[in-house]
């Protein structure tokens, strides 16, 4: 039951890390495989241990919510690309200036995205050790969705 419990965790990252594999390879895809597993997890374990539908839902939570944090900077970066890249064509700027203000700002986004993960990774582990020893874990900054 242990086991299962910190799989509904563990199994978020692991679709992170398909993700980033697929776009790595060239594949431009954002599907929220971080949610795929722990729902798989959790719904077919939940009727058996009560721990598990605890942990499944504080999991699927936690990633419903990173999912939304991140296509939120998604969205706020492309709107703040195609505004710089439009305003420096109307301002007939110099092909090196817009190029180094989109580079500029892919770097900065992709660190956001970057240090969310990051942050996921420690936070999704925490967790998946807590639910191994048995002890409550809430997610930080987490909208419940599923109650």
């Amino acid at each position: 039951m242990r086991i299962w419990a910190m799989l509904c965790h563990f199994s978020a990252l692991l679709g992170w890390i398909l993700l980033f594999l697929l776009v790595f390879i060239g594949i431009p895809l954002y599907l929220p495989l971080n949610l795929l597993a722990p729902l798989l997890i959790w719904r077919f374990k939940k009727a058996q241990y009560p721990w598990i539908d605890f942990q499944g839902k504080e999991s699927l939570n936690f990633q419903i919510t990173w999912t939304l944090y991140t296509l939120i900077i998604m969205v706020i970066s492309l709107f703040l690309v195609l505004t710089s890249f439009s305003l420096a064509v109307t301002t007939k700027s110099s092909v090196n200036q817009v190029k180094i203000t989109l580079d500029s700002l892919l770097i900065v986004f992709m660190s956001l995205i970057l240090l969310i993960l990051i942050v996921q990774s420690f936070i999704v582990t925490f967790a998946a050790i807590k639910a191994y020893n048995g002890e409550h874990y809430r997610y930080p900054w987490t909208i419940r969705v599923l109650r």
